[in-house]
């Protein structure tokens, strides 16, 4: 039996409200620098981590009908009409992934993955120590779940050419604090990251 990878891959957010030209943020105005260049790279990483046998998990930021669950700071974030809600194209992962329909999903309705989702006890059920972390946008939900998982003792690989923020400075900024101040390293995928042999993962 080949062994259990220690490690997952964490998409995060990669929907068609915040990706795709016809989501909600972009008809806003608040379309993503370099967004179309991050879902081939994170293609391609998916790509990787299933050969290599690594879990993807993907996660969906939605609200439910009315916005009851909306919060204080992403009323300040959210566009008119606001978007994402569950059940919707808008809410869904964006196409060209390679995202199946048996794929591991985890809703939330916070920017940090973990917070009130069940993000953390499905990586410890999969035997999960190590995260790859990728998605948008970089400086809002990638690195609050970043540093939501440093907190709960998970070492995190970003894959910086997988992410996107609303402006290439903001990425920037988001990459920068979350590798200078120890929160994970950066890796890229287009540069060659693989999964087996950069995470030591046994055939």
């Amino acid at each position: 039996m080949p062994a259990r990878s220690d490690s997952a891959l964490v998409v995060v957010d990669m929907q068609n409200g915040f990706c795709h030209p016809e989501g909600s943020r972009p008809r806003a105005g608040r379309g993503l620098t370099g967004v179309a260049a991050a879902i081939a790279n994170t293609a391609l990483a998916v790509r990787r981590a299933r050969e290599a046998r690594v879990p993807v998990v993907f996660t969906r930021h939605v609200f439910r009908p009315g916005f009851a669950d909306l919060g204080v700071l992403q009323t300040q974030h959210a566009p008119p009409g606001i978007g994402l809600l569950a059940g919707t194209w808008d809410a869904e992962i964006v196409d060209g992934l390679g995202f199946r329909e048996d794929d591991l999903v985890v809703d939330k309705v916070r920017f940090d993955a973990f917070l009130w989702t069940s993000l953390d006890p499905l990586l410890r059920g999969l035997e999960v120590t190590k995260l790859v972390v990728c998605g948008v946008s970089t400086n809002f939900c990638v690195e609050s779940t970043v540093r939501s998982a440093v907190m709960r003792d998970y070492p995190v690989t970003v894959l910086d050419d997988c992410c996107a923020g609303f402006t290439s400075r903001l990425h920037t900024i988001g990459i920068e604090v979350m590798r200078d101040c120890g929160f994970a390293r950066m890796e890229s995928v287009t540069a060659g990251f693989a999964f087996r042999q950069e995470l030591g993962i046994a055939d």
